[in-house]
């Protein structure tokens, strides 16, 4: 009997070390709950349009030929820089001079026609006038004059188009600028009878370079002319180029049912770092915005739960996750679920939608709630806001730079809390570099 009380007392005495063992060690203390709040703040905030495309130079010049011949010499090559015409290219002339002087030849033999029947028109003039031949005779002789004036006058027009023909032999640049690529060498035979070959092709300003950008249609409307772009290429990945859209083409491309519009943006290369032919990763920012209010995007995903009653006092209707409502289209009885999980859906429907601040016309106001901390209470607040990049939002009112906006929970036991504190974004969506926010995906 005494050997089972002494068990049932080691027992007890375990299991109570074993429970303050776990109160005193291992039991994991519930943290404090703490507020993230976050102050609006003025800053830059830019919605923009991705696209790529290739660099290409402003002015591009195809040097060909208009005769047939063999190439006898070549001035130029790759990367030459010529001058307006400069000689760059020769053709063999042997059978060009060859035909020059047949047509020179010809044109001696009709100007000696020519002579003799000027002298024998003039006989002929003197015997009509006196009656010693017939009219019969002398129209024959005034048409043998005309003919042979005739044949003078086609024989300087071979002589011409000879000369000028031997001329097309020498090929000169047209403008001043680079080769960009040579097409013929020495000895190579050209043809020139049903189409124009391609010689050089020469780049007038390689200084001065072009973005093709490629834009999206459903991207197009919201670009035009003036817009400040900036492009990155993979050779210089860590440069970024500035530049500005000069024009939108209207003629569409088509490529596996994807219907995209050029786009010009003009890309100064003083430094020479831009090759023709490269590829860019352009943004062009079709709306900015300096010196904007803005806060944290995570603060509009924000909701109170019952956790935060123990400390603080909730002013302000809680929405419920179930309860999904835009919250633009209740005006103030929108829920403030609209600002939690389900209106971080409604909000991302409508990113990118509000116009710059310069339309003074048309601005799209989107309505969201935040939840602002004033001591020991948690406020609700409605706010109209403009351009969101995922990271910022732009307010336009409800909203000073005293208020000190909610944007998260740290400690405490509710996990919905810090659930709720997430940012909208998804976070295996590629970040934009600054400036780039707000681009179409």
């Amino acid at each position: 009997m005494k050997s089972s009380y002494k068990k049932i007392l080691i027992i007890a005495g375990i299991v109570v070390a074993l429970v303050l063992i776990w109160f005193l060690f291992i039991r994991k203390k519930e943290e404090p709950v703490v507020l993230q709040t976050q102050k609006p703040a003025k800053g830059y905030i830019a919605q923009s349009v991705t696209a790529t495309g290739r660099i290409e130079p402003v002015d591009t010049v195809t040097v060909g030929t208009q005769v047939s011949g063999i190439i006898k010499y070549v001035y130029a090559d790759f990367n030459s820089k010529v001058k307006k015409g400069q000689l760059i290219a020769e053709l063999d002339k042997s059978l060009l001079q060859a035909t020059l002087d047949q047509a020179r030849g010809t044109l001696l033999n009709a100007q000696s026609q020519l002579v003799f029947a000027q002298n024998n028109f003039g006989r002929q003039n003197l015997l009509f006038k006196t009656d010693a031949i017939s009219k019969a005779d002398y129209d024959t002789a005034l048409n043998t004059l005309n003919a042979a004036k005739a044949q003078v006058k086609s024989a300087e027009a071979q002589v011409r188009s000879a000369e000028k023909n031997l001329s097309y032999a020498d090929i000169y640049s047209p403008i001043d600028g680079v080769v960009l690529n040579r097409n013929v060498s020495v000895g190579q035979t050209v043809a020139a009878s049903f189409s124009t070959p391609t010689l050089f092709v020469l780049a007038k300003d390689i200084t001065k370079m072009e973005v093709e950008a490629n834009v999206d249609e459903a991207d197009i409307g919201d670009v035009k002319s003036g817009d400040r772009a900036s492009f990155t290429v993979d050779a210089f990945i860590n440069d970024q180029f500035a530049g500005t859209v000069e024009d939108i083409r209207l003629h569409p491309s088509v490529s596996s049912n994807v219907v995209t519009y050029t786009t010009i943006i003009n890309a100064p290369n003083d430094d020479m770092k831009l090759k023709p032919g490269m590829t860019a990763s352009i943004i062009i920012y079709t709306k900015e915005v300096n010196n904007a209010l803005l806060i944290p995007a995570k603060a509009l995903s924000f909701t109170p739960d019952s956790a935060l009653m123990k400390d603080y006092e909730i002013v302000g209707k809680v929405g419920h996750k179930g309860n999904k409502k835009r919250s633009g289209g209740q005006g103030g009885n929108a829920p403030a679920g609209s600002a939690g999980n389900g209106g971080a859906n409604d909000n991302s429907q409508a990113l990118h939608t509000a116009k710059s601040r310069k339309d003074s016309s048309g601005v799209n106001k989107q309505t969201a709630i935040v939840w602002v901390l004033q001591g020991k209470k948690i406020v609700r607040k409605k706010i109209q806001t403009g351009l969101n990049d995922n990271t910022q939002v732009e307010v336009l009112s409800g909203l000073t730079v005293d208020d000190a906006v909610i944007t998260g929970v740290t400690g405490g036991s509710s996990s919905s809390s810090t659930a709720a504190a997430k940012p909208g974004a998804s976070p295996f969506m590629p970040q934009r570099p600054r400036g780039g926010g707000g681009g179409r995906r």
